[in-house]
């Protein structure tokens, strides 16, 4: 797609929220980001390669989209985002919610049905047994230092505030020591249809999403070679094609537009 964009904020639940618009459609699909990241360090490569409407957001505390005096939850993002598309008049959309933003996706499926059409969740747990083994090993001790390079410089080009930078680490920090697991029930209750994908070599073990896979009645599952944001290009993984994003993208848009991606 063409990468004009329109941006904007709206007041949602106590912060001001940030979002992107991309081309025309009926109904759009809504991007959310992973964990200590913007729009572009996630999606950057992504957005370029998408047709029909898109909207990116921006969740508490992470780039251009203020904090407030609370803990992050996956609960109260999935309210955000919700409360967003309801000020913005949409009353159906798709989510593409790509690791914590997966998980987010997750919960507006279960919480949120009526906004919701289809969803695709890339690399994400919906329970902390999600993850792989070791993945909490001296994650309580981890500092600021320990944020990779790219998303600091991600950050700070969009809000180049450093204790912003920092308290959003600090909160993503906390919100994954205290990992809320959704129940299999909220699972099974989910009734739109779900593409989950994962990554052979991710941080989410691959049989973890075949348990989602079981659980969501209308739902396919893809797992793909790469790592832990590769098949959307993240900008952890600078030296993925643009092909192997469209790869991921044929998938998504076929998906979308048909009833199952092997049609």
């Amino acid at each position: 797609m063409e990468i004009d964009k329109k941006a904007g904020y709206e007041q949602v639940n106590g912060i001001n929220m940030y979002y992107e618009v991309y081309g025309e459609g009926e109904i759009p699909l809504v991007l959310i980001h992973g964990g200590g990241s913007t729009i572009q360090s996630t999606f950057g490569r992504f957005i370029p390669q998408l047709t029909g409407k898109v909207i990116a957001v921006e969740l508490q505390a992470h780039g251009r989209t203020s904090d407030r005096n609370q803990p992050e939850s996956f609960a109260q993002d999935a309210q955000d985002v919700t409360s967003l598309l309801n000020q913005l008049k949409i009353t159906k959309a798709n989510f593409l919610g790509f690791s914590n933003g997966g998980t987010t996706t997750l919960n507006i499926a279960a919480h949120y049905p009526e906004v919701v059409n289809k969803i695709i969740v890339i690399s994400a747990n919906y329970q902390r047994e999600g993850l792989i083994e070791g993945f909490y090993n001296g994650f309580g001790d981890a500092t600021i230092d320990h944020m990779p390079a790219a998303l600091k410089t991600s950050f700070l080009e969009v809000n180049p505030d450093q204790n912003a930078m920092q308290t959003m680490f600090e909160k993503d920090k906390q919100r994954m020591l205290d990992f809320v697991d959704l129940s299999d029930d909220d699972l099974r209750g989910i009734k739109s249809a779900a593409l989950l994908m994962v990554a052979d070599r991710d941080v989410i073990r691959p049989e973890h999403v075949v348990k989602m896979s079981r659980l969501i009645a209308d739902s396919q599952l893809v797992i793909l070679p790469g790592l832990h944001g590769a098949m959307i290009g993240e900008n952890l993984n600078p030296d993925v094609s643009d092909k192997t994003i469209g790869i991921t993208v044929h998938l998504v848009e076929v998906f979308l537009n048909r009833q199952s991606i092997f049609g």
